[in-house]
């Protein structure tokens, strides 16, 4: 078996996995725990899914019947040469999270491991294997730090003293009573707070945990209703999740550029002028986000967002015709926000 496990992490290296670890298909309790704490307390928001399959996420073995190991793998998504930090200061252009500018991950990553799980099936026999990203209720980020890739940081993501966070995370359940990797014990966050201290909106509230209701990434993709007056001003320019966060994690020196060309930014959303994404029409919007995890929002969510930006922008003529060339569109949850954006500017305070 430690052969077969070595050829694993080679294949998995040439399919585009920068790590993978093995672990058995089970969850520690104290993260059961971590979770139930969480939702009591309401910080899943409107996230219904998140409390729904309790007994699948407590025991990941019956997503797929036998399961004994699951192999987590990550794959680097960090763009090269993307002026990340800049574009955060200036307030014309809008900011999408590092993740997004490229094709949607979830295909990419989901047929990599299935390619992995036939070519582990041509060495061992038929094993019963079965990929999952984000397509399931598994844990995903306590596989990972008990396959021995990482530890959960402060903002509650994985931390890898090689790479960072900027990485996808997903898993392949399999039958084979494969070696398991030690569980990655450590935890090297410190006295360090840069990530709860940096994060716009505060939604870090205590160490390991995040209040989604506040989270930028929630406001702009999860939730679908009207976003609070009183985080608006706090979002800036960040117009499709968040990474401030992760930005402001020391590890993340460590992060590598990806290698993926799948995952380089289409359609210049690494530099795009809010006004310009504004003005697509849902035409435009569809077409332009044809595989991207943008889809996910929706054109209506796409321009609540914008609008929002367009608000915290410095106030001129261009900014202030295009709110107002949209007051006519059907949804009241946009001209709502639109409504809000043009105040704003009419205080005189940008």
């Amino acid at each position: 078996m430690e052969k077969l496990v070595e050829k694993i992490r080679t294949w998995a290296r040439e399919l585009g996995f920068q790590e993978i670890g093995i672990t058995e298909a089970k969850i520690p309790d104290r993260d059961l725990q971590h979770l139930e704490s969480w939702l009591d307390k309401g910080y899943h928001g409107n996230m219904a899914y998140m409390s729904q399959h309790r007994e699948l996420r407590a025991h990941p073995d019956q997503l797929h019947p036998g399961s004994l190991r699951v192999i987590s793998a990550r794959m680097d998504y960090l763009p090269a040469d993307t002026e990340t930090v800049k574009l955060l200061n200036e307030p014309e252009k809008a900011y999408v999270s590092r993740y997004a500018l490229g094709r949607d991950y979830h295909k990419l990553i989901r047929k990599r491991l299935t390619q992995l799980g036939k070519q582990i099936e041509a060495a061992a026999g038929d094993h019963g294997y079965r990929a999952f990203v984000d397509s399931a209720p598994v844990m995903e980020r306590p596989l990972a730090q008990q396959a021995g890739l990482g530890w959960m940081g402060k903002h509650s993501l994985i931390l890898n003293r090689k790479a960072g966070s900027f990485f996808f995370l997903g898993e392949l359940f399999t039958n084979l009573p494969l070696p398991v990797d030690k569980p990655y014990e450590n935890n090297h966050c410190g006295r360090c707070t840069s990530c709860m201290d940096k994060c716009p909106t505060q939604a870090i509230v205590a160490p390991y945990q995040v209040d989604a209701r506040r989270c930028i990434s929630y406001l702009t993709i999860e939730n679908k209703g009207s976003i609070p007056e009183e985080l608006r001003p706090l979002m800036g320019n960040r117009i499709y999740g968040c990474d401030d966060c992760q930005l402001a994690c020391p590890w993340n020196r460590f992060a590598k550029p990806t290698q993926e060309e799948d995952f380089q930014p289409r359609h210049h959303l690494d530099a795009s002028d809010l006004v310009d994404l504004f003005n697509w029409s849902e035409e435009q919007f569809l077409e332009r986000t044809a595989g991207s995890p943008i889809r996910r929002a929706g054109y209506e969510s796409w321009l609540r967002n914008i609008a929002v930006a367009l608000g915290n922008a410095t106030t001129n003529e261009t900014i202030i015709t295009a709110l107002k060339g949209r007051l006519d569109y059907p949804s009241e949850l946009v001209q709502e926000h639109i409504q809000w954006a043009l105040e704003q500017h009419a205080s005189g305070t940008k």
